[in-house]
């Protein structure tokens, strides 16, 4: 059986043969340069790539691609993202998820025009100081756009380094150890194009589920393999339920339009467009949530139903009222906008929800 030391002293020896099964196996992104294009002498556009990483953050490949050419379409330069109007990008971000990335998108742009003649920092230390770019981000940059060796972990690094060394310390507490090892196997040679190939096994063949160890480069050297640990690893630490925070929306309705608020800009949501609500109030029933002050003085209807969504540290349920006008009335704060031009807006995909409750499936989910 194979040793963690005997592992790391073959790590020149694994780090060629992942090089050369990304050589034939790479992705096909629309932020990437292929592997051939790379040593061909093209460089990646790292406006893209620093797109990309920050879009990935806690979202899926599938799901990214169709933001990335929105947004490389309607803003081909980061200097026309930067004199972008902060809420053009956040209409065009909606559905994405984790908005503060798109505030931090924007002023990183901006900064990054301003302040550094539209170019990013060479230096790993230096794109830390960017607004919304982290560790991972950083090294990513450092590694894709400049071929400059730096550490990239994200969860799909972490599966595979946590199988190779049968890393049986469940996640978060493993996450040093994982780092360790990770650093010994990044190579001077092509690092750019190992960090690309490390996450492109873990996304197609080091899998969650179903590991696909007989197209792994690394399957003889891989301790989980050899102790058929792979589909135990990485162990994580039992997850505390989510708690349910529970609410009432406000839909007013008059001639074709509806209204809107705008959230503020920092917090939850922030910056994005709202249908009006009242607290969402930590509770285990609905019984134990009161009936909510109406903001307009008028016979409000309670619709059936509940629209449901999940947020990173608790689920919501929102109970809607509604109210059709006959009259214009002046909103003490939001605004009327036309539902027909519901798409325009920056609304959040839990108030896209609420669109599709009140009978109004104009938005996509």
């Amino acid at each position: 059986m194979s040793s963690v030391t005997e592992i790391t002293n073959k790590k020149d020896e694994l780090v060629d043969a992942l090089l050369d099964w990304y050589d034939h196996h790479a992705r096909t992104l629309p932020w990437r340069i292929s592997p051939e294009a790379r040593q061909g002498g093209i460089s990646p556009n790292p406006y893209h790539v620093w797109l990309s990483e920050i879009m990935l953050q806690q979202t899926t490949v599938a799901t990214v691609k169709s933001y990335f050419e929105k947004f490389i379409t309607e803003w081909p330069t980061i200097e026309k993202l930067a004199a972008a109007d902060l809420d053009e990008v956040l209409t065009t971000w909606a559905g994405l998820g984790y908005y503060a990335r798109a505030r931090n998108l924007h002023k990183c742009a901006k900064q990054v025009v301003d302040e550094l003649n539209a170019e990013f920092p060479t230096q790993y230390d230096e794109l830390l100081k960017l607004p919304g770019i982290g560790a991972y981000t950083a090294a990513a940059i450092t590694s894709i756009v400049y071929d400059i060796p730096a550490t990239v972990v994200d969860g799909n690094v972490e599966r595979v380094i946590s199988r190779v060394f049968n890393i049986e310390t469940p996640l978060p507490d493993s996450r040093p150890e994982i780092r360790e090892f990770a650093e010994i196997f990044t190579p001077s040679h092509r690092p750019g194009d190992y960090a690309q190939a490390l996450m492109d096994l873990g996304a197609t063949v080091c899998t969650p589920k179903s590991a696909k160890c007989g197209n792994c480069p690394w399957q003889e050297d891989c301790l989980a393999h050899e102790l058929g640990t792979e589909a135990d690893l990485p162990v994580r630490k039992n997850k505390k339920a989510k708690p349910t925070r529970r609410g009432y929306a406000f839909w007013a309705e008059y001639d074709g339009k509806v209204w809107l608020r705008k959230r503020p800009e920092k917090g939850l949501l922030g910056g994005m467009m709202e249908v009006p609500s009242n607290e969402w109030a930590p509770s285990n029933s609905w019984d134990n949530i009161p009936t909510p002050r109406i903001p307009i003085i008028a016979n409000w209807d309670l619709l059936p139903g509940v629209v449901r969504h999940t947020f990173t540290h608790f689920h919501l349920e929102l109970k809607v009222v509604r109210l059709n006008l006959e009259e214009m009335i002046n909103l003490q704060e939001g605004e009327w906008c036309e539902i027909e031009k519901s798409n325009e807006y920056a609304l959040p995909t839990v108030m896209k929800k609420i669109f599709v409750h009140v009978g109004q499936p104009l938005l996509d989910l």
